[in-house]
């Protein structure tokens, strides 16, 4: 990778006694893109996140965060986290509570109090800022939480499980608010389980199984080679859709439309000729691409749950 790196992993590990939790992470990260981190439940995935925040120390293996070893504390000064299972103070108000984390990060006065205002309006909790933590529903924390982790500005934020508290809209603007930080250069690194969300919002991601990162890629290229097509048409005769049985599995038959999978999408051509020189009036012929929880299955396999 050619680009400047905001993550780099050798073989990063980390032993509970005798148990691994991460067995070695080789992993790259390109400043200033919206990286996805995909794997089942124990894959190592929240232990890996705890060591590039130094919040753990490896077992063994290397890594560089923003260029810079794991624990440096200027560097530390240019990360924002957001973790799954927060625990803020409730007895704050939501104005307090970024205040405070501001103040932790050096910065103060004026400035600090237009970036919290601006903040809370960001995450659509403008007018609220007055009221307790306590007060607050879960989405609301989930998204008080992720206005602390951009109030020190960073250029790496790593977001754990950012939307699993939210509505469809909450969800959204969290997809906006990942979008205007790539767009300033910010590198984003997201844990989800909502692979819906990670394939609309990122730019790469990576699947870890065991501790291991087995594949890693852009989102755009995952999509494998289509494996089902539906054929809408008129005129279709028994033997006609016999027939399609020589270009792969017919799944589904109703009236005007048929489910098939193929192989590959080379047959498509040679299907529809065979279609057209029987007198079939083809309406449409539409591949589907797996979504990015099938190639999770593909790629990862059964082994539980994210």
């Amino acid at each position: 990778m050619s680009t400047a790196l905001a993550i780099d992993t050798d073989r990063l590990r980390k032993l509970y006694g005798d148990s691994v939790a991460v067995r070695a992470l080789s992993l790259q990260v390109a400043q200033g893109e919206a990286f996805g981190f995909l794997g089942p439940n124990g894959a190592g995935k929240t232990t890996s996140i705890k060591m590039l925040l130094s919040l753990v120390e490896p077992s063994g293996g290397t890594a560089r965060v923003l260029g810079a070893p794991l624990g440096d504390r200027e560097t530390r000064r240019r990360i924002g986290f957001l973790p799954e299972h927060f625990r803020f103070h409730d007895w704050l108000s939501g104005d307090e509570f970024l205040t405070l984390h501001g103040r932790l990060h050096g910065l103060d006065g004026g400035d600090l109090r237009r970036r919290v205002g601006a903040l809370l309006e960001r995450v659509g909790l403008a007018g609220h800022g007055g009221k307790p933590l306590k007060a607050y529903s879960k989405g609301m924390l989930q998204r008080v939480g992720l206005a602390q982790a951009m109030i020190n500005d960073p250029e790496l934020i790593i977001l754990d499980e950012p939307t699993s508290g939210l509505d469809p809209v909450g969800r959204l603007l969290v997809r906006d608010v990942i979008r205007e930080l790539r767009q300033r250069g910010t590198t984003v690194f997201i844990n989800s389980h909502l692979l819906s969300e990670v394939e609309i919002t990122c730019d790469r991601v990576a699947f870890l199984k065991r501790g291991e990162v087995i594949h890693a890629a852009p989102v755009k290229d995952l999509h494998l080679e289509a494996t089902r097509v539906t054929l809408r048409a008129g005129n279709l005769t028994e033997a006609v859709k016999l027939g399609l049985a020589a270009y792969g599995e017919v799944l589904r038959r109703d009236g005007e439309l048929v489910l098939l999978s193929i192989a590959s999408s080379k047959v498509l051509p040679e299907m529809t000729r065979f279609l057209v020189e029987r007198g079939v009036d083809v309406y449409a012929l539409t591949p589907h691409q797996p979504s990015l929880e099938e190639l999770f299955i593909q790629i990862v396999g059964m082994e539980g749950g994210l």
